[in-house]
């Protein structure tokens, strides 16, 4: 691995606070299952990459899902452009954030992400989403100001992050494209996409808890 460091940035799983949008057609309590088992492959693919002190950063409580070897930190409040520059300040140094809803994130893709931030000459890496978000932002040093006037959750996010990068002077690397879950369809194409995944395993397991009602 390179120096960059690995920071997940999520919230504990809770019924009624986590994919929310997956109600209906799943209960709270599913929602927050999936959830769960989203965050823990997540966590798994970045103990995967035996990369040295990963970071957590928390809203909420770890309950039994964390992994040996991070470290971990609340999240502050604010938005989530202030989330994220906290979550890469808190790294200390070159780092790439991750979020918790794409369990079909691999090791390999957060190995490739990071050396492409290692890379001389670059400043920052770019992961988008399908959605018109991203999946991942690295810097090579922390940078509140990234963030400045980019709206958070939309379908122009990835392109505005992109402008501000370039208005900074920042030359940043793109990433692989990614589905992030935030809809039921959405899940069904991430379980589909990996199979092997905890995420998979327990929407098989809700799907056939809905048919034996």
């Amino acid at each position: 691995m390179s120096d960059v460091r690995l920071v997940v940035i999520a919230k504990a799983p809770a019924p009624g606070r986590s994919k929310t949008r997956l109600c209906p057609p799943c209960t709270p309590e599913q929602a927050a299952r999936l959830a769960r088992a989203a965050l823990e492959d997540t966590l798994g693919a970045v103990v995967e990459t035996r990369a040295e002190r990963p970071l957590l950063v928390l809203d909420g409580r770890a309950n039994g899902w964390l992994p040996e070897g991070f470290d971990v930190v609340p999240q502050p409040d604010g938005g989530l452009g202030a989330r994220l520059g906290a979550a890469l300040d808190a790294a200390g140094g070159p780092a790439l954030v991750i979020g918790m809803d794409t369990p079909q994130l691999t090791a390999d893709l957060l190995t490739d992400a990071t050396e492409a931030l290692s890379r001389p000459g670059i400043d920052a890496v770019l992961g988008p989403a399908l959605d018109g978000g991203y999946w991942t932002i690295g810097l090579r040093e922390p940078a509140r100001e990234v963030f400045d006037g980019v709206p958070m959750s939309s379908a122009t996010t990835a392109i505005a992050q992109r402008q501000r990068l370039g208005a900074l002077g920042l030359r940043h690397v793109e990433l692989p494209a990614l589905r992030d879950v935030d809809t039921i369809e959405d899940a069904r194409a991430v379980a589909a996409e990996a199979p092997w995944s905890r995420f998979a395993q327990a929407l098989t397991a809700i799907d056939g808890e809905r048919l034996a009602c």
